[in-house]
C-alpha cells in the first residue's frame, strides 16, 4: 500500500515534533549515561586503592566492590529515567509497584545475596582458600554479590551461586595450618614387616617437610589378593601436600628395591583338570 504525500507529510511533521520534544531529553540522557559510566569506573579504581591501602580482606572486597557498582549503577539508571522526563515521585510509585513481582521473579538471586552476606559474616573460606563444593574442587578466585568463581587446578574456572555454598556441605583444605599425607603400599606375601616399617619410617624421616610430631605411623591394614596392604600417615604444612605425597611415593619404591622389599603384581593360580580317563 502506497502512502499519499499528505500521510507523508504528517509523519515528518510528527517525527520533527517529537525531535524538539524529546531530542534534547534523549541526548541529554546519553551525555549522562556516558559521563556516568566513567565516573562510575573512577569510583571503582579509588574503591581498589582503598582496599589495598588499609588492606582489607580479598573476600570482603571483592563483595563489596560488586554491590557498589550495582549500586551505582541504579542509581544512574534513576538519573537517567528523570532526565528523560520521567518524574521521580512517578518513577518511584512505578518501582515500588513492580518491586513485589521483580522480587518474587529474582528470589534465587535474592538468596544468592544473603548467601554471599552469610559467606562473609561466617567466613567459611575466603578468596585463596582450595575449596571443595559442589563437585568441584579449586582456587576461591572470588566472592560476588551473587556468585562465587573457583579455578580448578586444571585452569576452568568454574561459578557457583552463593546459596548453594551457604546452605550446602563445602570443604575447605585450606584453613588449617597442617595436612595428613595417608599413603598406601602394598608388599608381597613373606615380607618381613617390622623390616618393611622400620625403611619406610627411615625413608619418611630424611624428608624435613615432614612433622616429627605428631610422629610418622605405619599400620597393617589389610590382607590383599596378592599383596600385605600398609597405610603411612605422617604430617607436613597444607601447602607442601601434594609435594610430599608425590616425592615420598617415589622414595619409598627406591628404598624398597635397595632393601629387597617386593613390591607385589597380581597373581593368579590356575589348575587344569583333564576329563576322567584322559591321560596327562
Amino acid at each position: 500500500m502506497e502512502l499519499d504525500l499528505e500521510t507523508i507529510q504528517t509523519i515528518k511533521e510528527k517525527a520533527v515534533e517529537f525531535l524538539f520534544d524529546f531530542g534534547p531529553n534523549i541526548l541529554g540522557a546519553l551525555i549522562v549515561f556516558f559521563i556516568g559510566k566513567y565516573i562510575i569506573s573512577l569510583l571503582l579504581k579509588a574503591v581498589d586503592k582503598i582496599f589495598v591501602k588499609y588492606e582489607i580482606d580479598a573476600s570482603l572486597a571483592t563483595f563489596l566492590k560488586s554491590f557498589s557498582k550495582a549500586i551505582l549503577y541504579v542509581l544512574l539508571f534513576i538519573t537517567i529515567a528523570t532526565q528523560i522526563g520521567i518524574e521521580l515521585t512517578s518513577f518511584i510509585a512505578i518501582l515500588g509497584a513492580a518491586g513485589l513481582a521483580v522480587g518474587l521473579a529474582l528470589q534465587g538471586s535474592l538468596a544468592n545475596f544473603a548467601g554471599g552476606v552469610l559467606i562473609l559474616i561466617f567466613k567459611p573460606f575466603k578468596v585463596g582458600d582450595t575449596l571443595e563444593a559442589q563437585g568441584t574442587l579449586g582456587s576461591v578466585e572470588s566472592i560476588d554479590i551473587l556468585y562465587t568463581k573457583i579455578r580448578n587446578f586444571d585452569n576452568k574456572l568454574v561459578t557457583i551461586p552463593n546459596g548453594a555454598l551457604a546452605n550446602n556441605l563445602t570443604t575447605n583444605h585450606s584453613e588449617k595450618p597442617t595436612r595428613r599425607v595417608d599413603i598406601s603400599v602394598g608388599v608381597a606375601y613373606g615380607t618381613d614387616l617390622k623390616k618393611t616399617r622400620q625403611v619406610i619410617l627411615s625413608t619418611l624421616k630424611r624428608d624435613e617437610r615432614i612433622h616429627a610430631d605428631p610422629e610418622p605411623v605405619v599400620k597393617f591394614t589389610n590382607f590383599g589378593d596378592s599383596s600385605l596392604d600398609l597405610t603411612v600417615r605422617c604430617w607436613t604444612d597444607t601447602g607442601d601436600l601434594w609435594p610430599v605425597y608425590w616425592d615420598n611415593m617415589e622414595a619409598l619404591k627406591e628404598a624398597f628395591e635397595a632393601n629387597d622389599i617386593e613390591i607385589p603384581f597380581p597373581q593368579r593360580d590356575v589348575n587344569h583338570f583333564y576329563p576322567e580317563g584322559k591321560k596327562e
